[in-house]
């Protein structure tokens, strides 16, 4: 599933404090994969919230970014992302 932004992600995984429209018990997640930059939150915003949840703490989070600045490499994988991609990926990578 695709969200448009951190904020849906959220609203998708039940972790904004409202009430979901989808069972996220019933959800079965094996991967989340976002960019650094997005409308509403960064990708290290919700890498954050997502690593607070009970329910998806264990569920590995890849960042892509353009952006290969290595204090923000460096928080998110302090953070708990699994990997951090800089974009554009290449076929030699």
């Amino acid at each position: 599933t695709a969200v448009e932004s951190g904020t849906r992600a959220l609203q998708y995984l039940g972790l904004d404090g409202e009430q979901s429209n989808v069972g996220f018990d019933a959800l079965k997640v094996n991967l989340i994969i976002t960019d650094y930059t997005m409308p509403g939150m960064t990708g290290y915003e919700l890498l954050k919230k997502i690593k607070e949840s009970s329910v998806f703490r264990e569920v590995p989070v890849v960042i892509m970014s353009s952006e290969d600045v290595l204090t923000q490499i460096d928080s998110c994988l302090e953070e708990g992302a699994e990997e951090y991609i800089v974009k554009p990926v290449k076929l030699s990578d």
